[in-house]
């Protein structure tokens, strides 16, 4: 699962150009490689969403059941494909694309420019989170119209849960792309990640299913805390206060760690 974009060309010196002008035009250019790659729209939009249709398609898999807390199979897994899309696009795909960019010297010669490499990375950042964020919203409207899955009564929260998880898994995303010295251990990094993370996500053992002091460290997770709060707006609650500070904690722990960590070179 690998970002095989081809790197971007420095943009040119844009001279006055106003800086929302120069920002628009590299998220054009970012968006068009990511497209392009096929592996983005493959693994962050087509497999879950046919991950989804699958379960939905199974009766048995939307009626109620005790083991899973009175939830049906598709109504727990709806959040995890959630996690799922928004963790292979910020934590797979991105960072090794932008490790690509430092290896090839994209970066340093953006630095040369009137534009700063930093909008690069916001306009990567924007791409791969927007596209989890946007598959998000399309698996909930699929699930909601196809297959009769409850409307979240919470639609603020279950935007701000969702926004959050964004925010969580792009600074994941950020601190693998600033520690990895090259796309090749960009990708096994982000590889060795995606998997715990999807197992407290619930992925393999539904978190309902789980045993209390395994739940509760998923609690501590960014996925965990995120398919918890999401969770919660689907079975017609706001997202537990406890979730929302976790996913904005480790939104801004990453943060801070990419920002200090991340060379340009």
């Amino acid at each position: 699962m690998t970002a095989a974009a081809t790197p971007a060309t420095p943009a040119p010196r844009v001279g006055a150009a106003p800086s929302g002008r120069v920002f628009g035009h590299l998220l054009r250019n970012e968006a068009v490689l990511a497209w392009r790659s096929g592996a983005a729209v493959f693994w962050s939009a087509f497999l879950p969403v046919a991950g989804l249709v699958v379960i939905g398609s199974i009766p048995g898999n939307r009626t109620p059941q005790d083991g899973l807390g009175g939830r049906s199979v598709l109504d727990t897994y709806l959040p995890i494909l959630m996690m799922f899309s928004l963790t292979i696009s910020v934590v797979t795909l991105m960072p090794p694309t932008l490790a690509i960019y430092r290896e090839k010297g994209i970066l340093r010669r953006l630095s040369t420019t009137p534009v700063p490499p930093s909008r690069l990375l916001g306009a990567q950042a924007a791409i791969y989170a927007g596209l989890g964020v946007l598959v998000s919203v399309v698996l909930l409207v699929v699930a909601v119209t196809a297959y009769d899955v409850h409307l979240p009564d919470q639609l603020a929260g279950f935007a701000v849960a969702l926004v959050l998880v964004g925010a969580a898994t792009t600074g994941l995303g950020l601190v693998v792309a600033a520690l990895a010295p090259s796309a090749r251990v960009a990708n096994a990094l982000s590889t060795l990640l995606f998997f715990p993370l999807m197992f407290f996500a619930g992925l393999w053992i539904p978190r309902a299913s789980m045993p209390s002091g395994l739940r509760t460290v998923s609690d501590w997770t960014p996925l965990g805390a995120g398919v918890r709060a999401i969770q919660a707006t689907v079975d017609g609650h706001w997202p537990p206060l406890s979730s929302l500070l976790v996913l904005a904690g480790w939104a801004v722990v990453c943060g801070v760690v990419a920002a200090r960590t991340f060379r340009w070179e």
